[in-house]
């Protein structure tokens, strides 16, 4: 070979290796960079976490600080403190059902995104409950903000279409009008066992012209419109109704509280201990306090970054503080704030934010509840519920198990803080501690609501952090039980014991 080829072959292969080497320096240095972001992506997630699990935290110093703050607003509510976040409104009802009632009544239980229309026939104490039916019907999103006329006019249309369907085992007595209990599960100033005025509207509800009106008048007049024939005997909030319900089936029930879309409690109070009651004390002692404890605020309570966001941006902003860290409604949103933090800050969907995951209220709490319970290995079902609601088609695994972890830190402190609430009730009864006399009395919570039914981590949760706040000792005398469909029952035995009729 000619001196002058082997020199200019030389000079090729030097020249191609080193195009090697330069491409090879290149993707090197490509994948230091690649790995050198994934790490700094992963730093960024972790300090996200990190930050959301201190916010989160719930101590058991911290809760009874809580339950502690409770029982006093609690007290100057019942003094008509009239700064008093919680209105501890007097309900009329001083004597809960005894399971003497007979007769045909209905029920309407309004409280949330859907309503419940109800009838049962009562038997009286051999028979107790003979026959109970009942509908669900879902109440368009555009009625939820439009007028009171359009709202009860679809109430009542849904109502005379159920009575409609009274079948051969119901039985209403010749000459008689068919009753109503009414289940409003909204602040309401009642007057009477019969009439309330609205205060506020709350759980996504947004309507003009019915705050300061009589609820009762408004939904009479409706049906009216309707040419149903039927009377209001007992206006009932939702946990009062919980409380009559499970107070008929077991005489120990004490207090009732709702964990569903919103939340609230009631309790039976003796009639003593509340300082603006200005009638004659009722013959029983007695009088359950709905609490309206979903506007219940403390600066103890732990409030994040995105409860604050959360709160500035709702429909009622500074109100229902408790509500919108505990119930249904919110814990859902509340773990799509903290994803789309995430999906900002640390990319953890992709370098493109999911579009979706802008949209407020589009992560619900039915399906945070149905990503935390998945066990399968590779969280299959969390990644194919992020894809149908958020349009994400591939998560990778750490995204859905840090998706878990904060599904879990939500769901936990929601649950810790609404077992506060409950230990709080205890302790204003004195139910808190064993009975001095070391009897075996049993005092019973009523439970109901779709959050608290439906998701078992988070009930398991409040259940287990009352018995910690209680103390094992304290803890046995005290039963927790779900009373479902409590309110609409109650409601209709309310009506039944308020009846026009009765003896």
């Amino acid at each position: 070979m000619a001196k002058g080829a082997v020199v200019a072959t030389a000079v090729v292969v030097c020249a191609a290796s080193a195009v090697a080497v330069g491409v090879a320096v290149v993707v090197s240095r490509r994948r230091r960079r690649r790995r050198e972001a994934e790490d700094e992506r992963k730093r960024k997630a972790a300090a996200v976490v990190e930050e959301v699990e201190q916010a989160f935290s719930t101590p058991t110093a911290l809760l009874r600080g809580i339950a502690d703050a409770m029982v006093e607003e609690m007290q100057r509510g019942l003094r008509a403190d009239p700064h008093a976040p919680l209105k501890m409104l007097i309900s009329y009802v001083d004597n809960l059902p005894t399971g003497d009632e007979h007769g045909l009544f209905y029920a309407l239980d309004l409280g949330g995104t859907n309503f419940r229309v109800i009838r049962v026939q009562l038997g009286g104490r051999e028979k107790h409950v003979v026959k109970q039916q009942y509908e669900e019907v879902s109440i368009p999103p555009h009625l939820m903000v439009g007028t009171s006329t359009e709202l009860f006019d679809f109430i009542a249309a849904e109502l005379e279409k159920f009575v409609g369907t009274e079948g051969e085992d119901f039985h209403l007595p010749d000459g008689r009008q068919r009753e109503l209990g009414f289940t409003f599960s909204f602040p309401v100033h009642q007057t009477s066992i019969s009439s309330g005025t609205l205060i506020k509207w709350t759980k996504g509800f947004s309507i003009n012209g019915t705050v300061g009106e009589d609820v009762v008048a408004e939904l009479s007049r409706a049906m009216e419109r309707q040419g149903l024939d039927m009377k209001v005997t007992a206006l009932v909030n939702d946990t009062v109704g919980t409380l009559a319900g499970g107070r008929y089936v077991d005489n120990d029930v004490a207090a009732a509280v709702i964990l569903g879309t919103g939340t609230n409690a009631a309790y039976v109070e003796h009639a003593s201990m509340i300082p603006k009651w200005n009638g004659r004390l009722p013959k029983s002692g007695n009088m359950v306090i709905n609490m309206e404890w979903g506007n219940f605020r403390s600066d103890k309570l732990p409030r994040s970054e995105y409860d604050k966001a959360l709160d500035f941006e709702s429909l009622n902003p500074g109100e229902q503080i408790y509500e919108k860290m505990i119930s249904g409604m919110y814990l859902g949103e509340i773990v799509r704030r903290i994803l789309l933090k995430l999906a900002h800050d640390a990319s953890l969907f992709g370098d493109v934010v999911p579009p979706k995951l802008e949209q407020l209220f589009i992560l619900r709490t039915p399906d945070m509840s149905a990503m935390h319970h998945d066990t399968s290995h590779d969280l299959k079902h969390l990644g194919a519920k992020l894809k149908e609601i958020l349009g994400v088609p591939d998560t990778s695994l750490e995204a859905r198990y840090i998706t878990l972890h904060v599904c879990d830190l939500v769901a936990e402190r929601g649950a810790r803080l609404a077992a506060a609430g409950i230990y709080g009730i205890l302790k204003k009864l004195g139910k808190d501690k064993l009975p001095n006399d070391f009897s075996q009395q049993r005092t019973v919570v009523a439970m109901d609501g779709g959050l608290y039914e439906h998701y078992k981590k988070f009930s398991s949760c409040l259940e287990a952090t009352l018995t910690d706040l209680l103390g094992e000792e304290a803890a046995s005398s005290v039963v927790v039980k779900l009373a479902n469909d409590g309110s609409g029952i109650g409601a209709a035995l309310l009506a039944a014991s308020h009846s026009q009729y009765a003896a």
